[in-house]
């Protein structure tokens, strides 16, 4: 590798800068560099020309135009949610007759960095990034090695410039509020997730229009902060029963944060759901056999999965995509946790 980097005169060319250039799109340069025939000899010529002109060279591995390899990053591997992610994505890949690559960064930049190195030794035919953030050192290389990418759940407006996937969390926030309206409840606190994730703005900015819609009073003290995990759903759940006028409900904006407010509700000799009903989002396999069974948003993490990995493969072959952004519907799956009040 150091030989090669030594050697080369001026910085690679890629195909998002040929795209620009050329005035089209990413997927019609990768026809053009794939040999495709359904690109009109005029956007073939001009193409080719800057091609030419930048000594493009297309990424090979061991002399094969394909790597068999996708790449699948998260920020961290220690929930169930990343397992079903997986799921979807090894099972996409499998039927494509490739394997999958799957690591974490832990949101430190040593571990994204030694990740960069493994991509720029052994290629890949695609990466689907499933992380809080993508950090600037990680972008440019990307672009760089102009890998095909997609962003699964972003955190915000992705500044990647890539496909994302990602579910209906502003209709599920809303959906888990009016179930637990249409209890009867009108005290309902929400544990929501991080304010820097997109996702946990759209799941509490669905519990904010339930209650408008059904002319409840928001009140922000009944707003508790969490992180996804068990914890956090155990703590917020602690705070907001030490209100002076604790809720009736809870919406958890997590399954593992629901757990924890479970638990810490039977620490105070509190029943779930005659004296404070619990909804969770997710639908983790586990929350059926919980105990109670839990009342929850499904999210279709596996099919998210499986989205990702048929979209980058889309894009390394030079296809159209039907739309940069995709969003997998939730579903309101009522269990045991949740009832009228008491």
């Amino acid at each position: 590798m150091a030989v090669e980097e030594a050697g080369q005169s001026r910085p690679k060319i890629t195909i998002t800068a040929i795209a620009q250039e050329a005035g089209v799109s990413v997927p019609t340069v990768s026809r053009v560099v794939n040999g495709r025939s359904d690109v009109s000899p005029e956007t073939r010529a001009r193409v080719e020309g800057l091609l030419r002109h930048h000594g493009y060279q297309r990424r090979t591995t061991a002399g094969h135009d394909r790597a068999g390899l996708l790449d699948l990053v998260f920020s961290d591997l220690d929930s169930p949610w990343a397992v079903e992610i997986i799921r979807g994505v090894e099972e996409v890949a499998h039927a494509a007759g490739m394997g999958t690559v799957v690591s974490a960064t832990h949101g430190r930049a040593g571990a994204t960095r030694q990740w960069m190195e493994n991509l720029r030794d052994r290629a890949s035919d695609g990466v689907i990034l499933v992380t809080s953030a993508v950090e600037p050192l990680l972008q440019e290389e990307l672009r760089r090695l102009d890998v095909p990418v997609v962003v699964v759940d972003p955190a915000g407006s992705p500044s990647l410039d890539a496909p994302t996937v990602g579910a209906t969390n502003w209709a599920g926030g809303m959906a888990a509020t009016d179930h637990l309206l249409g209890l009867g409840h009108r005290r309902i606190g929400i544990i929501a997730g991080p304010a820097r994730l997109l996702c946990s703005r759209a799941r509490l900015d669905g519990y904010r229009t339930a209650l408008e819609a059904a002319d409840v009073p928001a009140d922000d003290a009944l707003v508790i902060r969490g992180d996804f995990y068990h914890e956090s759903g155990f703590t917020g759940c602690q705070a907001l029963m030490d209100l002076a006028e604790p809720p009736t409900a809870i919406f958890a904006s997590s399954d593992q944060m629901a757990l924890g407010a479970i638990e810490a509700l039977r620490r105070r000799g509190l029943r779930v759901p005659d004296d404070v009903s619990i909804v969770g989002f997710d639908d983790l396999p586990e929350m059926r056999w919980s105990s109670p069974p839990l009342t929850t948003v499904r999210q279709p993490l596996a099919e998210m999965g499986k989205v990702a990995a048929r979209t980058v493969l889309r894009q390394s072959r030079g296809e159209e995509l039907d739309s940069p952004r995709v969003e997998l519907a939730t579903e309101l799956i009522v269990r045991h946790s949740s009832a009228p009040p008491a």
